[in-house]
């Protein structure tokens, strides 16, 4: 029998996001460091949980191509440009 405190020392804590419960936080969070806009974390996240993934992806991936001074930008621009295209 191990002690409580030797079987907690085996689990790497550090790996794990500690207040990341749901998977649309962590692309959100993806989505705000892919851009490099931080400071607009909850605005990335409310996305991931309210827009289709395909169109956040596409966007994603056209402003990763894209040689532009302000990623965000682009990226709220194709979002709603897709999104007109869908509907």
């Amino acid at each position: 029998m191990q002690s409580l405190k030797t079987v907690l020392s085996r689990i790497n804590l550090d790996d794990q996001d500690k207040f990341l419960s749901r998977e649309f936080q962590k692309y959100g969070i993806y989505l705000a460091e892919r851009l490099g806009d931080m400071v607009h974390k909850p605005l990335y996240i409310k996305m991931a949980k309210e827009i289709d993934r395909k169109i956040l992806d596409q966007a994603l991936s056209f402003v990763l191509d894209a040689n532009a001074r302000s990623k965000a930008r682009l990226f709220m621009w194709k979002v709603t440009q897709i999104k007109a295209i869908k509907q």
